[in-house]
């Protein structure tokens, strides 16, 4: 007789459990019946119950632009006329009292006009927000119109997860209602999913799909590992590939929520590049991995830690790092007025130094907001310096940068975005604010503009 091997693991499973009984063969030791429901189907069921709860869809409900329709009904209704529009994600209650953390992302449309929580024991609740956090892809609200108490759920340390722990998505994926999918945790301290220098994601092969973002991804005790945020696909759907944002990150944006803080973080002072395999095999590193020391700056965290150019950090606080993402992410979860203990390899040997960890000094930011007819009416802006090129998002080290672009405005339109850094107005280049607020207060027929976003050069020619 044919044994299906699934069936097969199961009854050895459940055999190793019970344990052996005196003078009862073996192949009735295999037939014997689980000692409960649990057993004999491995269920997720007391997970979910507890958990399930707790997660919540978020609907935001905004107004569609006015462009685009006809100047007759733009006038009459004016421009904040159009047909009311939703995204949809999902949500996790993380306090008795109704905070909230979902994707930043969920929220990101323009014009909201009302976001809306809807609990899986159906019901519905306004939220107002507390917290944006684009830099984390974590926004944090709270439940308006009642003081709970509602069922929520605790964080799990995210440094404690394995590769291969089981793990459940809870998520409302294309809008059809709460939908529970498991796997296991696929790898850690992914670092390549986004552009952010403070993200080391969780990869699970639990189905993740549209509408999860913001959703739980939960341990076997209920707690909450990870927010699941993003997914790699082709078709839009589910391939076993998503990415959660790491618990730690997340509860350290929602305490700067809840105390009315904005999210700082540590500032190192030094520039971080990749290791190679080169310059592994040179210093004899146990595998390529790790951030090389290329530059550092005067009166830093880094210099006054006694770092080196040509240091290589290879872990931080114990745990290992792959590279210079990996570490901005540990010294941002250690978090501002801690320290953190540095692996280094230097000349071939292994050493450690202490960083105290601090926020970027502000002073000299010069941020302001620009207006006037040219390209960059309704764009803030600031220099950019060493200690804030990471809050100001870009890579930079001098310069001029958006900080924020105000919606419907000239900057706007013309499709400037926040962390652009503005290279060349004219044929001049730009190295201060004031520099170049003085050549915008030069009235001119059309404006050459050059700006640098990411790794690409952007030419505009606007006539007005």
């Amino acid at each position: 007789m044919h044994t299906h091997p699934r069936r097969f693991g199961v009854v050895l499973v459940l055999a190793a459990a019970l344990g052996p009984a005196a003078g009862v063969p073996a192949v009735a030791q295999q037939k014997a019946p689980p000692p409960s429901r649990e057993a004999a189907q491995y269920s997720f069921a007391p997970i979910v119950k507890k958990a399930a709860p707790a997660v919540v869809n978020v609907y935001v409900k905004r107004l569609q632009s006015s462009q685009g329709y006809p100047d007759e009904f733009r006038r009459f209704f004016g421009e904040r006329f159009g047909m009311p529009q939703s995204t949809l994600g999902s949500g996790v209650i993380v306090s008795a009292d109704g905070v909230v953390v979902t994707n930043a992302h969920v929220l990101k449309v323009a014009d909201t006009a009302e976001i809306s929580l809807v609990l899986a024991d159906r019901r519905e609740f306004n939220a107002k927000i507390l917290l944006q956090d684009e830099k984390s892809d974590l926004a944090v609200l709270r439940i308006e119109g009642s003081s709970g108490p509602f069922p929520y759920l605790e964080f799990a340390d995210s440094d404690a997860i394995e590769v291969g722990d089981m793990v459940l998505a809870i998520g409302n994926p294309f809008g059809v209602g709460q939908t529970v999918t498991s796997g296991i945790i696929s790898a850690l301290g992914r670092t390549r999913v986004t552009r952010s220098d403070a993200q080391a994601f969780i990869q699970t092969d639990a189905a993740i799909n549209p509408g999860n973002s913001g959703g739980a991804l939960v341990d076997m005790a209920g707690r909450v590992v990870g927010i699941n945020t993003a997914i790699y696909s082709r078709t839009g759907g589910s391939l076993g590939i998503g990415f959660a944002i790491p618990s730690n990150l997340v509860k350290l944006v929602v305490d700067s929520a809840v105390t009315g803080r904005k999210v700082e973080r540590p500032w190192l002072g030094a520039k971080l590049d990749q290791v190679t395999r080169e310059l592994a095999e040179e210093l004899k590193l146990p595998r390529v991995a790790g951030a090389v020391v290329v530059r550092l700056y005067d009166k830093s965290p880094a210099a006054e830690a006694g770092l080196m150019a040509g240091d290589v950090i290879v872990a931080v606080d114990g745990k290992d790092v792959d590279d210079a993402r990996s570490v901005h992410y540990r010294l941002t979860t250690r978090g501002i007025g801690n320290r953190a203990q540095l692996d280094i390899v230097r000349r071939g040997r292994r050493t450690q130094v202490e960083v105290v960890l601090r926020a970027a000094t502000p002073a000299g930011i010069d941020a302001r907001d620009l207006t006037g007819t040219h390209p960059f009416d309704g764009a803030r802006v600031a220099n950019i310096l060493p200690g804030t090129a990471e809050e100001l998002g870009v890579e930079d080290e001098e310069g001029v940068a958006l900080v924020s672009v105000r919606a419907r405005s000239t900057a706007s339109r013309l499709g400037f975005q926040p962390g652009d850094v503005v290279v060349q107005v004219g044929r001049e280049r730009i190295t201060s604010v004031t520099q170049l607020e003085g050549i915008l207060r030069q009235r001119q027929r059309s404006w050459f503009v050059v700006v640098r976003r990411g790794n690409r050069l952007l030419q505009l020619q606007w006539a007005g």
